[in-house]
């Protein structure tokens, strides 16, 4: 992938800065207590119940203490703390999608529900409940999702030039993050530990993985006992990922055989990226506009139309009446290129089609910005799934990932490597064929694995040192779209068991 450059907006007001990452005086600690029991979260609006089910924790960690630079995060607890049960490090992608997508929309704690509708005077209401998610993944693990680069979500800082940043600062920072967070969390110094995410963090979750093993040869440092990683329909490689697409399209009936026929003819017989010929581009535009209506996330989904009411203002008209009302912005095909969509993708953009409804609401409830200890709207703006317009400038600095994937594995990682079936954005094809190309040896091939109570879940294929699954009827987000086996995927793997056979 060439080097991508992003551009986002930040209405910073003037925030102190404090030791341990609070922005604001009224969440001043006394001097007595620790950052942990300052990020201790009791209760949460529109959550029916105290106490949670288990111990939950949010706050900053202050990853450059002279700029106030800050990560935001949000740790909670496995229902299962036993000494064996891991810790997990969640992050998602964009670049500038906030793990909050993790967190509210796939397998977070709580199921959200919101109901939104305008006053008489126009204004916005709304309505969230909160209740026990009986999929979250913290049923199995201790889960730490975090908001990286700084900008995104919940996370700033008080130096705009921070906001200028790329894939080796955005590790840096993530790395220093887990050694500072381990230190205000001493009990989980032994525990073992897993990073996991999905699209663009196929780039930043094995670049962290590579980090940590680094820094645990430092002399004078304190190993983290990293087990391995696990990524979901990843950014891997950016030809392979992008010239995959058509034919994706042409086996899912989402596009003609005559047309992808025509496209393979225009396009030097399938070399889709980069290609620099007129009629290549006029055969991408005609599958972009086959598909312009569908769900890029999940081609089974409806797409769903609206705009963020927190960025266009909460009259009426912001928000449509119809189940077609959600979040939607310029669509990773905008640039008309289709074979270009992956890198517009990585650019950050508002996801098209994809219902952002309980997200915008739970993380722009002032309240549950107050309970989980967040910077308010007045300090860092208003929260957006994936930070856009002109609040980063970012620059993607891998073309392929190839390489550090069996660098990780040569080096003793466990990984797991899953796809939904449905995701027209990294389609599975591609990662299945990237996942056969490292040169792993062969344990198990192609075969079914089944999730709790016997239904076929996927398919999987076992190397040494890695396992590829699919996710059946799943998109881009397989806990959103098939959460009870994203569950069983995910608990079979970082418990040492493997993928679900």
């Amino acid at each position: 992938m060439k080097p991508a450059v992003l551009l986002f907006t930040l209405a910073l007001g003037s925030v102190t800065a404090l030791d341990f990452g609070l922005p604001w005086a009224s969440l001043r600690p006394s001097r007595s207590r620790s950052h942990r029991e300052e990020a201790q979260i009791t209760s949460m609006p529109g959550y029916p119940h105290t106490p949670f089910p288990s111990r939950h924790y949010g706050g900053y960690i202050n990853v450059d203490a002279s700029r106030g630079r800050r990560l935001f995060y949000y740790y909670v607890e496995s229902e299962d703390d036993s000494s064996s049960t891991p810790l997990v490090l969640w992050l998602n992608g964009g670049p500038g999608c906030s793990s909050f997508d993790g967190f509210v929309k796939e397998h977070g704690p709580f199921k959200v529900s919101f109901n939104g509708r305008p006053d008489a005077t126009g204004e916005l209401k709304q309505d969230i409940r909160l209740d026990d998610n009986p999929f979250s993944w913290s049923k199995s693990a201790h889960m730490l999702y975090v908001d990286s680069p700084a900008g995104v979500g919940m996370s700033y800082s008080d130096t705009r030039q921070d906001y200028v940043t790329n894939d080796t600062a955005t590790t840096a920072d993530l790395h220093h993050f887990l050694r500072l967070w381990l230190q205000e969390y001493p009990e989980h110094r032994e525990t073992p530990f897993y990073v996991a995410g999905e699209s663009y963090a196929g780039v930043f979750v094995p670049l962290l993985v590579q980090a940590v093993l680094n820094g645990n040869q430092e002399s004078g440092r304190a190993p983290i006992n990293i087990k391995g990683y696990l990524v979901g329909n990843p950014v891997a490689d950016t030809e392979l990922d992008a010239n995959s697409v058509p034919a994706y399209l042409a086996s899912q009936s989402l596009i003609s055989q005559a047309m992808y026929e025509a496209a393979l003819k225009a396009c030097d017989g399938g070399r889709f990226h980069g290609n620099p010929s007129r009629a290549c581009s006029e055969a991408q535009d005609a599958m972009d506009a086959a598909v312009r209506d569908i769900n890029h996330y999940d081609t089974l989904a409806t797409c769903y139309h609206g705009r963020n009411p927190y960025m266009v203002g909460k009259g009426p008209e912001a928000m449509d009446a119809e189940p077609q009302m959600a979040g939607v912005g310029r669509s990773a095909h905008s640039a008309g290129r289709l074979a270009a969509r992956l890198e517009q993708h990585m650019l950050g953009h508002t996801p098209r089609c994809l219902d952002q409804r309980e997200m915008w609401a739970f993380c722009n409830d002032e309240r549950v910005r107050h309970a989980m200890h967040a910077a308010p709207i007045s300090h860092i703006g208003a929260f957006d799934e994936c930070t856009n317009g002109d609040r980063i400038e970012y620059t993607s600095e891998h073309d392929s990932m190839l390489g550090v994937h069996a660098e990780l594995v040569r080096r003793g990682m466990r990984a797991l490597v899953y796809s939904g079936d449905h995701d027209m954005i990294i389609p599975h094809t591609s990662t299945e064929a990237w996942t056969a190309g490292l040169g792993l040896r062969l344990e198990r091939g192609w075969a079914p694995w089944r999730a709790d109570g016997g239904q076929v879940g996927g398919f999987a294929v076992h190397y040494r040192g890695l396992v590829y699954a699919t996710v059946r009827g799943a998109g881009h987000a397989v806990p959103e779209s098939r959460p009870r086996e994203a569950l069983a995927l995910f608990t079979r793997f970082v418990r040492g068991r493997g993928a679900p056979a």
